[in-house]
């Protein structure tokens, strides 16, 4: 249920008349989930995006309406986070990990050769739509390094040849399976509107966590099961009282205020 404020504003920004209704509809579903109406933003820009394949000026104009927003506002968030693409996205955002881990597991040659084989670069897509190419920092899945993210899905111990083997594949328009979760990769729009926050019933697909993963948490476990036993009570240093290490020669040590030296420093006392 909606409040008025709450209530979608159906309004001529750019939309067909039944991609606006749908829109409104999806609005109507977004804001309902917040006290307060502004507070959908977030996921009413992957909203539009899962429409227009990237943040399009009817888009944050759309957004702004239904939120009582001025598009300055919308466009200050949208060109904040690194999800919202402000140009037309492929239908494929292939992420190489180039952090430390993943690069020297050859993260960076994967991106250099794909970046060649496409002809693309950093946040660059294909002529023909299909993939954008993207340096990342981390895909959290440092245990499968090299790591490469399709549309946020994982491939984990890529190399150069098999990101080939991948990107063609996409672009001939053939499905392709992650190391985990769902059985294909979805496009971007797709995407974006499971990150709006519609279900699209795949979240429970295929397998989460790795077998590298698991078995860290049962290291960690057992590791935690046996912690170092702690030294008693009576070999404990006064904490009252500074430590002081043994005296060494004077060379190692400061010679005391107002102490009588010769020349070339040597303590006459």
């Amino acid at each position: 249920m909606t409040t008025d404020a709450q209530t979608p504003k159906p309004r001529a920004v750019g939309y067909e008349p039944e991609t606006l209704e749908q829109l409104c509809t999806d609005a109507a579903t977004i804001m309902g989930r917040y006290p307060n109406a502004r507070s959908a933003l977030l996921p009413m820009l992957h909203l539009v995006q899962s429409v227009d394949g990237y943040v399009t000026r009817r888009g944050i104009q759309f957004c702004a309406d239904q939120l009582d927003l001025t598009a300055a506002e919308v466009s200050a968030v949208a060109t904040f986070y690194t999800q919202y693409k402000r140009r037309p996205n492929g239908d494929y955002t292939v992420g190489v990990c180039t952090n430390t881990l993943c690069a020297v597991m050859g993260g960076d040659a994967i991106y250099e050769e794909l970046s060649t084989y496409l002809g693309i670069g950093h946040d660059e897509t294909t002529d023909d739509g299909k993939i954008t190419l993207e340096r990342v920092e981390c895909n959290a899945g440092c245990d499968y390094a090299p790591v490469v993210m399709v549309n946020w899905e994982f491939f984990d111990n890529q190399t150069p040849d098999s990101m080939k083997k991948i990107v063609d594949e996409l672009r001939l328009g053939n499905d392709v399976t992650p190391s985990r979760g769902p059985t294909k990769v979805c496009d971007f729009k797709h995407v974006s509107r499971v990150l709006a926050g519609f279900n699209d019933g795949l979240a429970d697909q295929g397998p989460g966590a790795g077998d590298a993963s698991i078995q860290g948490t049962r290291i960690a476990k057992h590791s935690s099961d046996h912690t170092t036993k702690q030294p008693s009570a009576t070999t404990t240093p006064d904490a009252s009282e500074p430590h002081t290490g043994d005296k060494g020669s004077s060379a190692e040590r400061p010679t005391p205020q107002g102490t009588p030296t010769s020349d070339d420093g040597k303590d006459l006392t």
